[in-house]
């Protein structure tokens, strides 16, 4: 039988770094959203835009956390558990610092994006003793990190495309390039001076996307 893991929040950087803050409870459940960011294009002769991938966005993790210091911490403040977390969202060395949640198996790196704290028992004097924590974390990734991914722009060569009859020089340019806008590319590589007086059949070079040269910039 496993034993019980308890969850941690680690400060990865800053001059806490190392700090290992232990929830009181478990979270009952928690919640990952991913998305990607696109972005639509209108084209001349088509009736729908064409959706080109931009992105991808910061994961974030979701949860609740309870803190309740009359059952078991003998009515101490409960603010003195909660606040070592709000900490997590105050600017040490110019930015929040990195932290990593870590609950058994999942450990998820990144920033305390936002925090609501929720006080429901109090003693008499006003004194906290419950409270919940509701935590959004941000994920985040090095440069370094995103470096070492390999290239996603597959326009390194130059190739050959011909024209059909339900193609056209901008469908071929957001094929190709992800993105219709650079249609130009193609048109000045084959000094086409109207894209919309090729014929089928027409043999197209579409050269390696570089936006420094003459018509590369959409």
């Amino acid at each position: 039988m496993r034993g019980l893991a308890k969850a941690k929040i680690c400060i990865m950087d800053g001059p806490r770094k190392g700090t290992k803050i232990e929830v009181l409870f478990n979270p009952s459940e928690y919640s990952l959203e991913t998305a990607n960011n696109f972005k639509d294009t209108n084209t001349p002769g088509l009736d729908k835009p064409i959706t080109q991938f931009l992105n991808g966005l910061a994961g974030r993790l979701t949860m609740e956390l309870y803190f309740d210091t009359y059952t078991d911490g003998g009515g101490s403040d409960v603010t003195k558990k909660t606040d070592e977390i709000g900490k997590l969202m105050g600017i040490e060395e110019h930015a929040p610092p990195k932290v990593e949640f870590r609950w058994g198996w999942m450990a998820f790196c990144g920033v305390v994006e936002k925090l609501t704290q929720r006080f429901t028992m109090f003693l008499p004097d006003g004194v906290p003793v419950r409270a919940k924590l509701t935590v959004t974390f941000k994920g985040v990734k090095a440069l370094s990190e995103q470096l070492k991914d390999p290239p996603r722009n597959s326009s390194d060569k130059t190739k050959r495309r011909t024209l059909t009859a339900d193609s056209s020089i901008w469908l071929i340019a957001a094929k190709e390039y992800g993105d219709p806008r650079y249609w130009r590319l193609i048109a000045n590589q084959n000094r086409i001076d109207d894209p919309g007086a090729i014929r089928p059949g027409t043999a197209l070079v579409v050269p390696p996307l570089d936006t420094k040269q003459p018509g590369g910039s959409p």
